[in-house]
């Protein structure tokens, strides 16, 4: 059997920590659904030891008891010491961990400030390995941060460490965009055949060459005899400069000349549902999705100079690479420039039935019309913006796990 290259999208971990940006609980639920319906194999869905995250992860983890998100596989991001996976179980049902913690010796002294040797660094990864292990968790992915700027003989030895352990995967995290194409190659490949475990890639765009990096480095496992996860975000949102690009990632793989037809992606992979999740982070967020961005952009399938025109016209193949269909998009957008009622936190019940009459869902009585305003009514105040069809009609669905989505406890 071919080794293939998974996605884990970790939007709703590392692309919300996007300074001054965002996502409500209901928002990275519906990133959730999204990627499911997309056939994305995974989602580092939160943080599992971070309070006001509890109920809106059990409530996920709900929807995947109920069938609703399946087959997704939901990670949470957790430090990688015994008391945060011990807290992590605790508080949630989470069967799915990755475990994080700095390799090089710049985080090492930087960030412990002397405190933790190198070597102090392996017996914490292991004892938290040990305790996943010991509390019967699915996959437990050990995550080596700035794993571009640690020496190789360290990086190996702390891998096949996590391996001795039970990891399930490696996380090679080029942390700061250190990495390029041909130094992650060569260093992934080394890394993959000495340790012969999976490898994820997790590759920040501080230089410009996330995508690049992340496919080279997926490229390295493949070529060593190893499964390769690409972390990704919707429309590259993250820290600083962001994450590899979920559409441009899967693009990459499938059109660009050194991958098709010899490496593969997850035969999941709905390319057709990226013009819609793009088009969502992007609201969602409140950041416009760049009019050169891959795939998704205004502009990635408009010709205007003469040549160019004449040629996409005599043959989409000229000037193409693949077509604007298989992103899902082709049909007009219709905005409403006449009445609208829309519903948010000061609704009244008569607009409020009048947009979910337009949703064709329909109230069995006033006593549930008025709990879903109600539910409408917080959601609105979490979210701060018009509630999109989809929002609505979730909540409509799943007024009880909204309900837990919209609690933050203190």
């Amino acid at each position: 059997m071919k080794n293939k290259i998974y996605i884990i999208d970790v939007t709703n971990r590392d692309g919300v920590q996007t300074s001054r940006l965002g996502l409500a609980k209901l928002q990275k639920t519906m990133i959730n659904l999204m990627l499911n319906e997309m056939g994305i194999y995974g989602s580092e869905f939160g943080f599992p030891v971070t309070r006001h995250e509890t109920n809106y992860l059990n409530a996920n983890l709900e929807l995947a008891r109920k069938g609703v998100l399946k087959p997704i596989a939901l990670n949470g991001w957790v430090r990688a010491i015994k008391e945060d996976v011990k807290k992590a179980v605790e508080l949630t049902d989470v069967e799915n961990l990755n475990l994080s913690i700095s390799t090089s010796e710049q985080m090492t002294s930087g960030k412990f400030l002397g405190k933790k040797t190198r070597d102090d660094v392996l017996l914490m990864m292991t004892k938290a390995v040990d305790y996943a292990r010991k509390r019967k968790l699915k996959i437990v992915g050990v995550n080596a941060e700035d794993a571009s700027r640690t020496d190789m003989r360290y990086l190996i030895k702390f891998a096949k460490a996590a391996k001795d352990h039970g990891a399930d995967r490696i996380r090679y995290c080029d942390t700061l965009g250190y990495d390029d194409p041909f130094s992650i190659y060569k260093r992934v490949n080394i890394l993959a055949s000495e340790v012969n475990l999976p490898i994820e890639l997790h590759c920040h765009n501080d230089l410009g060459m996330v995508v690049a990096c992340s496919i080279s480095g997926a490229k390295a496992a493949i070529d060593a005899g190893c499964d390769a996860y690409i972390n990704t975000t919707v429309n590259g949102m993250g820290e600083r400069a962001g994450n590899a690009d979920l559409v441009s990632v899967i693009l990459a793989i499938k059109y660009s000349s050194g991958f098709r037809d010899k490496y593969y992606i997850d035969e999941r992979v709905k390319l057709d549902n990226a013009w819609k999740i793009a088009k969502y982070a992007s609201y969602a967020f409140g950041v416009p999705i760049p009019i050169n961005q891959p795939g998704v952009g205004a502009n990635a399938f408009a010709h205007e100079s003469g040549i160019h025109a004449d040629g996409a016209l005599k043959d989409r193949r000229n000037y193409e690479l693949y077509d604007f269909e298989e992103l899902g998009r082709g049909e007009p957008e219709i905005i409403e420039t006449g009445r609208q009622i829309t519903a948010g936190e000061y609704s009244g019940i008569k607009g409020f039935r009048n947009v979910y009459e337009k949703l064709e869902i329909k109230f069995k009585d006033d006593k549930e019309a008025t709990r879903i305003l109600e539910l409408v009514r917080y959601a609105n105040v979490h979210t701060q913006k018009p509630l999109t069809h989809k929002e609505l009609g979730f909540i409509a669905r799943y007024p009880l796990i909204s309900e837990k989505i919209l609690t933050v406890n203190p």
